[in-house]
């Protein structure tokens, strides 16, 4: 039995690609220090220039090649945003941590760096979480706050370039961001701005339900 066990072990390992680690329930920087520490090779998300894996139970809503909305089994929206550019001319990390906040800390594993913040505002929490040129947001209940970091954890630690095709399009003005300056280290996302995000996309989705129904009313 002692040799079936050891045999089903090295076999989990080498599907996954990476070792078997025990996470906390409740502690936020313990998991982010786990799951970013571990180098793995898993995608299952693929687009020009880089790739990135999506955790079971995570699926996209929406999405164009350097933004995306996800959600999980709880309805949780993660809202994604991809700064090719920053990364291709390798900007900085200059956030300043807040001690003030729910959460402020810097990050840097395996040669990446990033932050995360997470602010409490009417007893929800605003997550802005950057590792690695990719950046999550959402805004989640106390009770979902360390799955949704978790899930985030395995998105951005699992995000990989290829220079070769960015520098391509980067040199042929491919990658068009309407012109629109944004660091991700900066950290400068509102509360405020990121819920008229969300508030603008649910008035569009009633919108479009109604005009889906007023469709099918006059077909009828």
């Amino acid at each position: 039995m002692k040799k079936i066990t050891v045999l089903l072990s090295a076999i989990l390992l080498l599907l996954t690609g990476c070792s078997v680690v025990k996470l906390s329930d409740t502690n936020v920087v313990k998991n982010i220090n786990t799951i970013l520490s571990e180098k793995v090779n898993l995608h299952n998300v693929y687009y020009d220039g880089y790739r990135y894996y999506l955790p079971k139970g995570i699926s996209f809503v929406s999405k164009d090649e350097y933004n995306a909305v996800l959600k999980d089994g709880y309805n949780n929206r993660y809202y994604l945003y991809v700064d090719a550019i920053g990364y291709y001319h390798k900007v900085k990390n200059s956030y300043e941590e807040n001690y003030d906040l729910y959460l402020s800390k810097k990050l840097k594993y395996n040669k990446k760096t990033g932050y995360i913040q997470i602010e409490e505002i009417e007893k929800k929490y605003f997550i802005q979480y950057v590792f690695n040129y990719v950046k999550l947001e959402a805004y989640v209940p106390k009770d979902e706050l360390n799955n949704v970091i978790v899930n985030m954890s395995y998105i951005l630690r699992s995000v990989k370039y290829n220079d070769k095709v960015l520098e391509s399009m980067i040199g042929d003005n491919a990658l068009d961001y309407k012109e629109v300056e944004y660091s991700l280290f900066k950290a400068d996302s509102s509360k405020e701005s990121f819920l008229d995000v969300v508030e603008r996309e649910e008035t569009d989705k009633y919108k479009k339900d109604i005009e889906d129904e007023k469709i099918e009313l006059e077909d009828y």
